[in-house]
């Protein structure tokens, strides 16, 4: 092997190179050469500086929009042809479906697919049917196809999505956690008493944290009733709701009476979009993350190397992530009243609070640790080519 072997990763939008494989880059690039390819922005900019990777832009809709999509496409085949990989890597569904089309067109010999998530499962009739054919089509182009948990590797089998043995790499999830940077002990407490102060939380004040897209199908509509429905107790201990993340108007906006909700109800506070979590996680007691869907979510592991036991919906990931009365507690999706005695119990029942927070970081630290993820991966691309080698 030598770093002339190229490796190109590719995603529909920059934000997910950027998140999603934050360090990854950096350390592949001590042993291919990585480019990614993105659609345009800043944060692309951003990956190529802080990665030291080179990029190229392509812009690819998230959406469906055939005219654009097979421009997307052209590009990435001619840029396929000229740069000549040894592998394409993708994620997120659109740079999926155009990636493993484009490489095959191109000839690029190593064609991974990583299904961070489906969308398919949430969705019913003739746009469900569409979106399983599309992934089809992907996993068709595709030499090889990793799910990113088992939850991920179930459903495609059950939706007969490809016939391709599917592996999981290591405990699942794309990039593992940094466990040096997700740590409690990196807050002072200096800075969690301003932090307090400013969102106007008292000392004796339980704090339930939601990080991520404020948008219907992270179930915030669920939660804020969970939470007004909490807080309308009798209860010594007030709770306040902190939620970390931006409003979205666009794809499954929140409805207009939880809006007006989080804006009048004192007890929920709503910070907007942050660049660091962590110290909206160090004055927390426990994250509620009731979403609909995800691959494996980032946001859970990252609550639990802060030391925050997870009050998560039965989903694909969470329900990998967190083990029922461990490290967390999981509710039915869509489920207010489940959610809200959840919510109830583990502000209430001290001795089962103190169990769950005491495993949260190591059952984190066992399983996810983001070098072990890294080198994973890196041993995964070494095997394919050496079994490529091997053919040709």
């Amino acid at each position: 092997m030598t770093k002339n072997e190229k490796v190109i990763r590719t995603s529909t939008v920059p934000l997910s190179l950027n998140l999603l494989l934050k360090g990854q880059l950096k350390f592949l690039n001590e042993f291919y050469e990585i480019v990614g390819i993105s659609s345009e922005g800043e944060l692309l900019d951003e990956v190529k500086q802080r990665e030291g990777i080179k990029t190229i832009k392509v812009n690819m809709e998230r959406g469906i929009s055939p005219l654009k999509d097979l421009s997307s496409l052209y590009k990435l085949y001619k840029i396929l042809k000229t740069e000549k990989p040894v592998i394409v890597h993708s994620i997120t569904p659109k740079a999926g479906l155009l990636t493993m089309l484009s490489g095959k067109m191109a000839g690029v010999p190593i064609r991974i697919h990583t299904f961070t998530g489906l969308i398919f499962p949430t969705r019913k009739g003739p746009v469900q049917k569409l979106l399983i054919n599309m992934d089809r089509l992907l996993c068709s182009a595709a030499t090889h196809v990793y799910p990113e948990g088992e939850g991920v590797k179930k459903d495609l089998i059950n939706y007969k999505i490809t016939s391709k043995y599917l592996r999981v790499i290591g405990n699942g999830n794309v990039n593992g956690i940094d466990l040096n940077h997700f740590s409690s002990e990196q807050i002072s407490e200096e800075q969690k008493k301003l932090l307090r102060k400013e969102l106007n939380i008292e000392d004796s004040d339980f704090v339930f944290v939601f990080v991520g897209r404020l948008l219907g199908d992270k179930g915030i509509n669920e939660l804020v009733e969970a939470f007004t429905l909490l807080n309308n107790k009798d209860s010594e201990r007030r709770s306040k709701l902190l939620l970390v993340g931006p409003l979205e108007h666009e794809l499954d906006p929140v409805r207009p009476d939880i809006l007006e909700e989080i804006k009048n109800n004192p007890d929920i506070i709503s910070v907007g979009f942050q660049s660091d979590v962590r110290p909206y996680f160090a004055i927390s007691h426990a994250l509620a993350f009731p979403s609909y869907r995800e691959g494996f979510p980032n946001v859970v592991m990252q609550a639990g190397a802060m030391g925050l036991p997870s009050i998560v919906s039965d989903i694909n990931g969470c329900n990998e992530i967190i083990m029922e009365d461990q490290n967390g507690v999981i509710v039915p999706v869509k489920n207010s009243e489940k959610l809200s005695q959840a919510m109830e119990r583990i502000k209430s029942d001290t001795a089962y609070y103190q169990k769950l927070k005491t495993n949260a970081r190591p059952m984190i630290e066992s399983r996810y640790e983001q070098s072990e993820v890294w080198n994973a991966v890196l041993a995964e691309y070494k095997k394919l080519i050496k079994e490529r080698e091997y053919r040709v």
